[in-house]
């Protein structure tokens, strides 16, 4: 009677082994996911670096734009304004693998423009 019941649990032993399986796959997937979700962070951030340097240099938008997107990860949006004295460049981008998901990373960096440092204080008429 023992050997019937051990031959009826081996299906029991395959099925949590399925089911374990199943789960550490997802797991695994789920971490490389996300850490190609913090790579592509990580390159927003060095591409609007970059671009924002590319722009308080006074270099053409179209130039800061491809220098952002070097940098950036593939399919990324890149956005140049200028707001009186600075430049602002932005970064967005979808993470690759799983990119159905409404998920994006956005990454925004600010540079002083450089025709304008040193002459903050001499416009208001103050000493340099």
């Amino acid at each position: 009677m023992r050997g019937c019941e051990r031959a009826g649990d081996r299906g029991f032993v395959t099925a949590e082994a399925a089911v374990v399986l199943s789960v550490l796959v997802a797991f695994t997937m789920a971490l490389v996911w996300g850490l190609l979700a913090v790579a592509a962070q990580i390159q927003c951030v060095d591409a609007a670096r970059a671009g924002a340097r590319a722009a308080a240099r006074q270099d053409r938008a179209d130039a800061v734009v491809m220098v952002a997107r070097d940098a950036a990860p593939r399919g990324a949006r890149v956005t140049v304004r200028r707001e009186d004295d600075k430049v602002r460049v932005t970064v967005v981008a979808r993470p690759p693998v799983l990119s159905g998901l409404p998920f994006e990373v956005h990454e925004e960096a600010v540079a002083l423009a450089e025709e304008t440092v040193g002459t903050v204080g001499t416009a208001k008429g103050e000493a340099p």
